[in-house]
C-alpha cells in the first residue's frame, strides 16, 4: 500500500506540474516560453504513465489479496514489475530527450549551430532507452530474470548513458558565456541530475538481478522521476522567471 500511495502521489505531482506549466507560460521570458511548453508535455506524458502504472498496481493488489501460495504471490508481483516496466520505458523514450532539449535551450545557443553533438546526444538517449527495455525483457519461465544476459544489455545501454552528460559538459564549456547568469545556474543544476539522480534507473536495473522486494524500486523510481522531471520543471520556470528583467520590452 505504500508503494501505492507513492505512484498516486507522483500522478498527482504530475497533473499539477502540468497545470502549473501550461498557466505560468506568461510568466517567463519569451525566450523561455518554449521551455514551458516542454514541460508541459513532459509533465502530461509521465502523468498519464503514472495514471497506467498504479491502475495496473491497484489490479495487481487485488488480486495478490486472492492469492495464499507465497510462491504464486511472488510470480505476480515479478510480473506485475516488468509489466510496470514497459510504461516506464515508453514514458522515458519519450521525456527524456525533451528534457535534454530543455537543458540545452537555457545555453541560448540555435539548434542548427550544435547539430552534430545534439544529434550524438538524443541518438544515445535513444540507445540508452532501447537497449535497456531489450534487457529488461530478458526473463525466462514465470518471469525469473536472465542475469547474465540482462546484465550484458545493462552494460552496453551504459555506453549510451555515459555519452549524454559527457555532451552537456562539452555543449557547457563551449557556449556557456552565451547565457546569463540565472540561466547558467540553471542548466548545472539540470545538467547534474543526469549524473545524479538519472543514475537510479540503472541501479534499480542492476538489482532485479538480486532477490530483492520490487516495491523499494518502484518507491524509488518514482521519486526519482518527480525530481528529473517536476524539479528540473520548477528550475527551469525559475530561471525562466529570472531572465524577464532581461527580456526586451
Amino acid at each position: 500500500m505504500v508503494t501505492y500511495f507513492f505512484l498516486v502521489v507522483a500522478m498527482y505531482a504530475f497533473l499539477g506540474n502540468f497545470l502549473f506549466a501550461l498557466l505560468s507560460r506568461t510568466s517567463v521570458s519569451p525566450k523561455h516560453k518554449s521551455t514551458q511548453a516542454l514541460t508541459t508535455i513532459i509533465a502530461a506524458v509521465a502523468g498519464i504513465s503514472y495514471f497506467l502504472i498504479q491502475s495496473y498496481y491497484r489490479d495487481m493488489l487485488a488480486e495478490l489479496a486472492t492469492l495464499a501460495d507465497a510462491d504464486n504471490r511472488q510470480t505476480l508481483m515479478r510480473e506485475s514489475y516488468n509489466a510496470i516496466g514497459q510504461y516506464r520505458y515508453m514514458d522515458w523514450a519519450v521525456t527524456t530527450p525533451l528534457l535534454l532539449l530543455k537543458m540545452v535551450s537555457f545555453l541560448r545557443v540555435k539548434l542548427h549551430e550544435i547539430k552534430r553533438p545534439l544529434a550524438i546526444m538524443l541518438l544515445a538517449d535513444f540507445f540508452m532507452i532501447l537497449t535497456g527495455y531489450i534487457g529488461e525483457q530478458q526473463v525466462g519461465f514465470d518471469n525469473e530474470v536472465l542475469a547474465g544476459p540482462k546484465l550484458i544489455w545493462g552494460a552496453v545501454s551504459t555506453v549510451g548513458y555515459i555519452i549524454i552528460p559527457f555532451t552537456l559538459y562539452k555543449l557547457w564549456k563551449q557556449y556557456a558565456d552565451r547565457a546569463l547568469p540565472k540561466e547558467q545556474q540553471a542548466y548545472r543544476l539540470m545538467a547534474l541530475t543526469t549524473v545524479t539522480f538519472w543514475g537510479v534507473y540503472p541501479i534499480g536495473y542492476i538489482l532485479t538481478v538480486f532477490a530483492i522486494d520490487t516495491n523499494w524500486i518502484h518507491i524509488t523510481f518514482s521519486i526519482a522521476d518527480l525530481i528529473n522531471k517536476v524539479g528540473v520543471g520548477l528550475v527551469a520556470y525559475w530561471a525562466g522567471r529570472e531572465t524577464v528583467k532581461y527580456a526586451p520590452h
